[in-house]
């Protein structure tokens, strides 16, 4: 009797043994209905075996195997093992944390009418002009045209009324069941557009490295300065891989990114099948595209980090944009980095993979220079001078509203010149906090170790860690006084203040609460470029890859804050920060200025930024971290506890530190400490932090104390291992 071992999300790092008397090796990576106590879940295939440790009178059947979803290839498993492996995580839950959301739950899967196709009837109707009082009905024609069949959980993303409107048409017999009909792919080999720009001696000279190394594994970094082309690099590869008759995957940090990108990919390639995988899709979208990804329809798949693990059967290169930034580490639940699986992934499919950054991550950067990343270079803009980067000494310059003097000249003389400026400042929200003048209150959040922002458009206090709002008192709730004023500046605050200086001035505020409605960041994008905004106030979501032809001022206000950070990272961030927010400035004909208000104007990062000098700063930060013995140097992993007590936390590391030191690896532990903010959404935090001189060796230890940790079921602290931490 055959036994499948299934992958659940439980977690768990083990598989669960079934009988499996219908299902063979083809079987592997299809997904699996099976009996999990007394409920039934959805698992997937990994392996058969012959034996099991589990005595054979109480091994389940499996109830159904799915074989009408494409099961997972191998080379998809294999990336999924290995993150479960490295990063110390359930296999289950890695596996079914990949898949889309519909594939994991049962009623998705259960065999029913799912797709529906047009009859000979309802071709004509869809030819034919729908009643302006039937729009529903007019989209689900046109959709049924452009798709020729259609999935139902895709017509219910039509309207609500959808699935009503399919039973009239049902009825009318212009639709009937039918199989899934896949849309006729584009040609294997696709070519680029007859108008792609001429390329410099530096792109061509990258391009040509690339291209030329299709047929193996080779890790690139592509060094560019902002506004040199790196994204024109990107697409001379594409269009290799695709003449190839092979597939392209292009991970992005972040969602605001992915329209802008994706309209030039898709004006690039107009007969390529490309989708987007990220979380700003509907259930429906997110699997319709995983499927053409994993059918081998789409040609390019553009997603955030967790398209690292979309099935591509025919992967030909993978590209990561802006591969520094903090956004593609995923901070919760499996903790996994997608540049670094992306360059696993790369080597174990024998394909290139191409980093990409103005500002690299050191780790990258000293493989480049060590001569395990091929380094590629782009030290000029295209047609267009670097910006001039200059320094307010706010010591000197008293600001009014947290603008300078000399800030607001130069806005007001690029609004005469009818430019765009902008203002940058890395908080959003009206204050950083609400003080009492009386009695030295603070708006402090009851479950973190946090503020609560003022947001004074809606006359609230909100905790930006745990979403916790409350209403602003009228008086100080320690000493009943009156004298409440906020403190510090955010997003709203600087509108407010720039409302004031020019008040005929059209102004734009693009953060997180601005661009929360769907399809909001779209819309101010177009009224960007059609310079119908003077004035940008905005956060990070700003500073990066946006091209902005006619904004050639920058101001950045309060960019000292990440100075008094103690994370030993915190200066490479605002380096390349406010690297990617100089980049925004001159990037048309005019050369653009670059304004950054600090107390400190001489110190050595500004020094090194106002030169636009990467290399010269990344050499110095390395000679630090290897006279710290700090990463990349080493190599680190942080176990992070929590409780409803700090000291339950706190005893649960103590506990793990001396587990740790008894199994003689030749690694550091130290003493447990609290984490930077001890409290958040309710629970005391503390961490633990390991590190060696070796992965290998790190990685040794990681699994033995991972697997004794495991086994110590006493403490009621929640713990989880962070491998290769970013934060601290």
């Amino acid at each position: 009797m055959k036994i499948a071992r299934v992958a659940l999300d439980v977690p768990v790092a083990t598989t669960f043994d079934y009988l499996a008397a219908d299902a063979g090796v083809d079987d592997v990576g299809r997904l699996a209905i099976v009996p999990l106590g007394k409920r039934m879940v959805v698992g997937v295939i990994l392996e058969f075996a012959t034996r099991s440790t589990v005595p054979f009178d109480r091994l389940k059947d499996v109830l159904r195997v799915v074989r009408d979803v494409p099961a997972l290839g191998a080379r998809d498993l294999r990336l999924l093992k290995f993150a479960a492996g490295y990063y110390h995580h359930g296999l289950g839950s890695v596996v079914l944390g990949s898949l889309p959301a519909r594939l994991r739950r049962i009623r998705a899967l259960e065999p029913a009418t799912a797709h529906w196709a047009l009859t000979a009837a309802g071709e004509v109707a869809a030819a034919a002009t729908a009643p302006a009082r039937a729009p529903v009905r007019l989209r689900l024609l046109a959709l049924f045209k452009e798709r020729r069949s259609l999935d139902i959980s895709v017509i219910k993303t039509v309207a609500p009324s959808a699935p009503s409107v399919l039973k009239d048409l049902v009825a009318r017999g212009w639709v009937a069941p039918g199989k899934r009909v896949q849309p006729s792919g584009p040609a294997t080999k696709q070519h680029a557009a007859e108008d792609a720009p001429p390329l410099t001696r530096e792109q061509t000279d990258a391009s040509h490295a690339i291209c030329a190394r299709l047929d193996r594994f080779v890790p690139f970094l592509l060094l560019g300065v902002t506004g040199s082309g790196k994204t024109e690099v990107y697409l001379h590869a594409m269009d290799a891989v695709l003449r190839a008759g092979r597939q392209a995957l292009l991970l992005v940090p972040e969602i605001a990114l992915t329209p802008q990108l994706e309209a030039v990919v898709r004006t690039r390639f107009p007969l390529a099948c490309i989708t987007t995988l990220h979380s700003g899709l509907s259930e429906a979208e997110r699997l319709e595209h995983w499927l053409a990804a994993r059918a081998g329809r789409a040609r390019i798949v553009l997603g955030t980090r967790l398209a690292v693990f979309a099935p591509l059967p025919e992967l030909g290169i993978i590209i990561v944009d802006e591969e520094h930034d903090a956004s593609l580490k995923q901070m919760e639940g499996l903790r996994y980095s997608a540049r670094d699986l992306a360059v696993v992934r790369a080597r174990q499919c024998g394909i290139p993979i191409l980093l990409g950054s103005a500002t690299p991550a050191l780790e990258s950067y000293r493989n480049a220079i060590a001569g395990r990343y091929h380094l590629l270079t782009l030290s000029r803009r295209i047609n267009a001078a670097p910006p001039l980067i200059a320094c307010i000494n706010t010591r000197g310059d008293r600001t009014t509203d947290g603008l300078s003097p000399r800030l607001l000249d130069a806005m007001a003389a690029r609004l005469t010149c009818n430019e765009q400026s902008m203002v940058f400042i890395n908080r959003r929200g009206f204050a950083p906090v609400l003080m009492c003048h009386g009695c030295g209150w603070l708006s402090g959040c009851r479950r973190c170790s946090a503020q609560l922002v003022l947001h004074l458009r809606d006359r609230s206090l909100r905790c930006h860690h745990c979403g916790h709002q409350a209403p602003v008192p009228v008086v100080c709730p320690g000493c009943g006084s009156h004298d409440l004023a906020p403190l510090g500046h955010g997003t709203q605050r600087i509108e407010a203040a720039l409302m004031q200086h020019f008040p005929h001035a059209r102004i734009l505020r693009i953060d997180r609460d601005s661009t929360r409605r769907k399809l909001a960041w779209p819309e101010m994008r177009r009224r960007i470029h059609e310079r119908e905004v003077d004035i940008l106030v905005g956060t990070q979501i700003l500073a990066k890859g946006h091209d902005f032809p006619h904004l050639n001022l920058v101001g950045v206000v309060n960019a000292d804050s990440l100075l008094y950070s103690t994370d030993f990272r915190a200066s490479e961030r605002l380096f390349a920060l406010l690297t990617q927010v100089a980049g925004r400035a001159g990037r048309g004909e005019t050369q653009g200025e670059v304004l950054i208000q600090t107390d400190f104007p001489d110190h050595p990062l500004y020094t090194a930024l106002r030169s636009q000098d990467y290399a010269v700063f990344a050499r110095h930060l390395l000679d630090e971290r290897r006279q710290a013995g700090l990463p990349p140097f080493m190599h680190q992993a942080l176990l992070r506890a929590e409780a409803s007590r700090l000291e339950t936390a706190l005893a649960f590391l103590a506990r793990a530190a001396r587990i740790g030191k008894s199994l003689g690896h030749r690694v550091t532990i130290y003493d447990p400490v609290p984490a930077a903010m001890v409290r958040l959404a309710g629970r005391e935090r503390a961490q633990l932090l390991v590190q060696a001189e070796s992965r290998s060796r790190l990685q040794e230890f990681l699994a033995a104390w991972h697997d004794k940790l495991v086994a110590e079921r006493l403490s009621r602290a929640r713990w989880s291992l962070d491998v290769d931490p970013l934060a601290f």
